[in-house]
């Protein structure tokens, strides 16, 4: 190979200049054709020939440099030394091959760990809201950031910050849930854990995807969202609102769908007036995987090509992903017939190599090699899967049957979940996701576009060292469990029902491991594009049900599933639900611990659990109008609540407020009060609790929801402890989006409320916010501060709920 050589004193290669000098300095050097490279990408397998890296495909591929690579591990088999070679090629061809030397960025999938071969596999982040404990999110983010930089890579495609109010819509098991609060602060969190205190030593998380896409028509992936502009704003925007504000959020993914017959990708008033102008966001806006060229072959919305990239860029997508496509010679046209400003091209370039600059590659483009095999999937990463695993957990239903005590008896195992390593895993992980491009290969395409996937390319699935319910289970209880699989996912043979049937019959206990099977493929059940028009079982999974209950011996149902799952007879039934979602490589052991005691038990929902589809969209923070049919309340043939609600969840150690009280009765607007909370452990065993803070503005200029959560907090009580929470609630948290749509916090009196769910709480008390109309006006707070500790003399009146 031939080694370019550049001017030594150039400004842009002197770590001490400004990063803003070094941008306009390189930029004034770089021809067109070097600026349309740095807003695009290329597969990684397009650089990779036998397993390793390809000079002679780099040629033409990396010619005029790079902005992006796609998924070094997540699109390839290689172990985690090998991504971190071929990584160290690609940077090495940039900055020694090429007339400027510019390395690339290389992004991958972080939807439940980093998507890679060897990488930790974390639960979905749906078990992950569940936890109801940003702090845990952020020490998952850490590790994953700790993976990608080990293995050369610099931004992360997540967090899903999605709100969600239909489970059919496939993707629900990647978001934190319904409600814009929670969806919020575990956003934050995992921003903040992934970009580090500097993108130096840091990570760029990617926000997606803005904004709507998990309000889709009919639950359906990619379809249209029809949302009025002050939901949009309070529920939809607001958690990418506080990722850019709070967190710094360095980068955001434009949605597949459209809003009000404008397409996200080509929407300039949500990229750029909001985005950009009312935010003050200064990162890079990135396409999701063919998107760009969707505005004319999908949505045909831009005639061809040349002016979808015309529109994309115009709109503020900066970046097309996953390979150049519309950004290249058609862009270039655009260019020359005016239908994109220099300037524009300019402006998405500069922010570009920004990224670059900040995080260090100038300087410091490789990694090293020899630390690899202790930074992937370490001993400290696991333990974060597995802490998280085990507070994902939501016991739903239990009628004392759980925990399962030691010597009682035999354990029939059930069902097409207990003994697959794969069917714990979401559609982003590592095994999940090659399948896709094993399909790709099979069918010439992805996402209905032609993508070549070379011959040579190794594609094999893993799971190795994910145990499997049943060996966990074995492993406590030895021979008294005794398994048969029943059935399976979506086939709807009902040859495995007899074993089954007679393995429950003579057992003491039944645990029917039952659910989806997440992925993109047409096998899955659950995932991208895996969208339903049921909520029941796959299969004849719901009969296998009714055949083990029919036996008469006590049924635990443990669901390990993508969305909320499961008839009527299910739930009714079954002597205890336990909802595992799609937790991890430790989520087996997670599982085990909880149906045998070792573990208490704590996750609560994240979604409202819905009976039947009729019912949706059911969520808790309804208007007053809605949640049911004036004037009888419920449906003809159902009731119009929720199977359970949000915030639900059981544990083995009941918990009780005992005292809930406001530090003050009126409040200036600007201002903010302390809610004053006890809760007991009033069981037998050490036990935790998430806390509920809700509030509801009872009348305002608009309407408000009946409930809307505002605080929340994870506390641990031993048997008999007591513990108390202080809420620190300004009441620049508590506004909307008034008549004129701007951003108020109007005077009145404000109702608070506190507890273990949506449900389940009880009134701590009621304040109002005073002013006058010469008060400032009142900024947007995103969260009050919580504080937990030692409560004051037990009272002598009784618990309030």
């Amino acid at each position: 190979m031939t080694t370019v050589r550049r001017e030594s004193r150039a400004i842009y290669t002197d770590p001490a200049v400004p990063v803003g000098e070094r941008v306009a300095d390189l930029l004034a050097r770089m021809t067109r054709e070097e600026k349309l490279a740095q807003l695009g990408s290329a597969w990684a397998f397009s650089l990779i020939e036998g397993g390793r890296f390809s000079a002679e495909r780099a040629r033409t591929v990396l010619r005029h440099g790079l902005g992006h690579v796609t998924r070094v591990a997540g699109a390839t088999s290689l172990k985690a030394l090998e991504v971190a070679r071929v990584a160290n090629a690609i940077q090495r061809f940039l900055m020694t091959e090429t007339r400027l030397g510019i390395p690339a960025i290389v992004h991958e999938e972080v939807c439940s760990g980093l998507m890679a071969r060897e990488g930790t596999i974390f639960p979905q982040a749906i078990g992950v809201a569940s936890t109801w404990e940003p702090e845990l999110n952020r020490r998952l983010a850490d590790a994953v950031r700790a993976q990608m930089r080990a293995t050369g890579s610099h931004q992360g495609l997540s967090p899903v910050l999605d709100v969600v109010r239909d489970p059919r819509w496939g993707r629900t098991e990647e978001t934190y849930g319904e409600d814009p609060h929670l969806v919020a602060r575990m956003g934050v969190a995992f921003i903040r854990g992934l970009q580090g205190a500097s993108l130096t030593e840091g990570v760029i998380a990617t926000a997606k995807h803005f904004v709507g896409y998990g309000a889709s028509e009919g639950g359906l992936n990619w379809a249209p969202a029809h949302l009025p502009p002050r939901l949009l704003r309070e529920v939809y925007l607001y958690p990418f609102e506080a990722a850019v504000r709070e967190a710094g959020l360095q980068s955001v993914m434009a949605g597949y769908h459209e809003l009000d017959g404008i397409p996200c990708h080509a929407n300039r008033e949500l990229l750029g007036d909001v985005l950009r102008g009312e935010w003050g966001f200064t990162g890079t806006v990135v396409s999701d995987y063919f998107a760009v060229d969707d505005l004319h072959s999908y949505h045909h919305f831009a005639e061809d090509k040349r002016r979808a990239a015309a529109l994309a860029l115009t709109a503020g997508t900066d970046v097309e992903l996953p390979a150049t496509d519309a950004y290249a010679g058609e862009l270039a046209g655009a260019l020359d017939a005016g239908e994109v400003g220099e300037g524009e091209l300019d402006e998405a370039v500069s922010r570009v190599l920004r990224h670059k600059f900040e995080l260090g590659l100038f300087e410091n483009p490789y990694v090293d090699e020899a630390a690899v095999a202790v930074s992937v999937n370490a001993e400290q990463h696991r333990e974060v899967a597995l802490e998280t695993a085990r507070r994902s957990l939501v016991l739903l239903k239990n009628d004392g049957i759980l925990p399962l005590r030691p010597g009682a008896g035999t354990v029939a195992l059930i069902g097409p979940n207990a003994d697959d390593a794969r069917h714990l895993l979401g559609d982003y992980s590592f095994a999940a996701h090659v399948e896709s491009l094993m399909e790709a290969r099979e069918r010439k395409g992805l996402l209905g576009q032609t993508m070549t996937i070379p011959d040579d390319l190794e594609i094999e699935e893993s799971t190795d060292g994910v145990p499997t319910v049943r060996d966990e289970l074995t492993a406590r209880l030895g021979d008294r469990v005794r398994y048969a699989r029943g059935c399976d996912v979506t086939d709807t043979s009902r040859d495995g029902f007899d074993e089954a049937v007679a393995a429950a019959a003579a057992a003491d206990v039944a645990v029917l491991v039952l659910g989806d099977r997440s992925g993109l493929t047409t096998r899955a059940t659950t995932g991208e594009s895996r969208d339903r028009s049921s909520l029941e079982l796959p299969g004849v999974q719901e009969e296998l049900v009714r055949a083990v209950v029919a036996t008469g011996t006590p049924v635990v149902a443990v669901l390990v599933a993508g969305r909320p799952v499961g008839g009527d007879f299910l739930h009714e039934k079954c002597a205890a639900v336990l909802m595992a979602w799609l937790p991890g490589q430790t989520g087996a052991r997670a599982i085990a611990e909880v149906l045998l005691g070792e573990v208490n038990p704590s996750g609560k929902l994240p979604i409202s659990y819905p009976r039947t589809v009729g019912q949706i969209p059911v969520f808790y923070g309804h208007k007053v109008s809605g949640g049911r049919s004036h004037w009888h309340g419920d449906y003809v043939d159902s009731p119009a609540g929720p199977r359970y609600c949000f915030g639900h969840g059981l544990g083995y150690a009941p918990f009780v407020v005992e005292q809930a009280t406001l530090d003050r009765t009126e409040v200036p607007a600007g201002d903010s009060v302390t809610v004053e909370v006890t809760v007991a452990n009033v069981g037998d065993r050490a036990g935790e609790e998430v806390v509920q803070l809700y509030i509801r503005d009872p009348q305002a200029t608009v309407t408000r929801p009946v409930l809307e959560l505002k605080s929340f907090a994870r506390v641990s009580a031993g048997a008999g402890q007591r513990t108390a929470i202080r809420f620190h609630l300004p009441t620049g948290q508590l506004g909307f989006y008034g008549r004129d749509m701007n951003y108020t916090v109007e005077t009145g009196h404000i109702e608070v409320y506190v507890g273990f769910s949506s449900d389940a709480h009880t009134l701590a008390g009621t304040f109002t916010i005073t002013g006058d109309a010469d008060r400032p006006k009142v900024q947007k707070v995103y969260t009050g501060t919580v504080g937990v500790g030692e409560p004051s003399p037990a009272p002598s009146h009784h618990p309030l709920g």
